[in-house]
Order: C-alpha cells, then structure tokens, then sequence
C-alpha cells in the first residue's frame, strides 16, 4: 500500500457550461479523429498538477490553496473557442479556451505556484494558459480536416459562469480513464 497519490490543482465548471462543452465535443468527434475522450465528469480548468504527493501533505497543500483562495474574489468566466497543443503538425491534444476575467485568473495561478514553491512543489516552466481538455489525440489526424474543425468550432462561446472554488483533486488512472475525487474544495473569498 503506498502512501502517495498524484494530485492536481482545479476550477470545477457548472452543469450548463459541461453541456455546452460536450455538444462542442460531440460535433468534433463526429470529425473522426483517433481520440480519447475526455469524460463529463473530468472536464474542469487545471490550475496546478502537483503530480504524487505524501498523503500527509494535504492539510499543508490544502492550507497553501486556502491562503491562496483568501486573496480572489469569484471570478467571471466562460469557455471560448477551441485549439490544439503544441500545434496543428503534431497535435495531442484538444482544448476549449477560457475566456472573462483571464489577468485575475493568470495572477490567481501565479499566486498559488508561488505559495506551493514554498512547500516544496516547483514552480510552472511553462506559461499558465487557462483550458478544458476536452480530448487526447491518439496517432496522426490530417492537419486540413484539423482546421476545419478548429474554424467551424473557433466562434464558441458558452455563458458566463462564476468560479467560486478551488479543488484539489486525486487522480487514479485506470483503464477506462482518470478517476478524480475531490479532497479539499476551498472557496474564493476576497469580495
């Protein structure tokens, strides 16, 4: 029995914005490309992957989010648009963008990398870039259909909704995909 397990940092979204999300989703599958999935259930927007930690490590990881959470106020969001990283020539995955009060976003995600540096979980390399995975690509998609994908579903835009909590969640990989449960659900409270 070991006593890690692999944790991430997230913005559940509301049912509504799910349903806008997966209609989106379900008019790309029926593009045909060789993907997996990602399920209703664990469509969310990503604000740190803390990877395997110490299961004693959640009160302190849990702390670091709440004095993070104390400084935001809820934030007005919605999910726009759609893309691919790292590019259209080797795409792995798909994604819808997230689009509102992005700056607070992006300064609510640095604060919390800042906070978790301090307890031992080293900082993004790369740049936040708030989004919902909605797919993983799974051998080669031809580059052209991509794009017209990415045009006919590049105007989305769902309705504003407000993100009020940050989750840390567990992961368990299986088979038949990712189980995430939710461990702390901590609430923004600078309003």
């Amino acid at each position: 029995m070991t006593d890690t397990i692999r944790t991430f940092i997230a913005i559940e979204l509301p049912e509504n914005i799910i349903s806008s999300v997966l209609k989106v989703q379900d008019d790309i599958r029926s593009y045909g490309f060789k993907t997996r999935w990602v399920r209703k259930k664990n469509i969310h927007i990503t604000l740190k992957f803390l990877g395997n930690i110490n299961k004693v490590d959640v009160e302190k990881i849990g702390k670091e989010i709440f004095e993070s959470a104390k400084e935001y106020p809820p934030l007005k969001l919605a999910a726009k648009g759609i893309g691919v990283f790292p590019g259209i020539k080797r795409p792995r995955v798909i994604w819808i963008g997230i689009t509102g009060q992005i700056d607070l976003l992006m300064e609510m995600q640095k604060t919390l990398d800042k906070r978790l540096e301090t307890i031992g979980f080293p900082k993004e390399r790369r740049p936040f870039r708030g989004h919902l995975t909605i797919g993983r690509i799974k051998g080669k998609v031809d580059p052209q259909r991509l794009i017209a994908a990415i045009k006919e579903f590049g105007e989305f835009e769902s309705e504003t909704f407000i993100a009020n909590k940050l989750i840390l969640f567990k992961s368990e990989l299986n088979p038949s995909g990712s189980i995430y449960t939710k461990l702390k659900s901590i609430s923004l409270m600078n309003s």
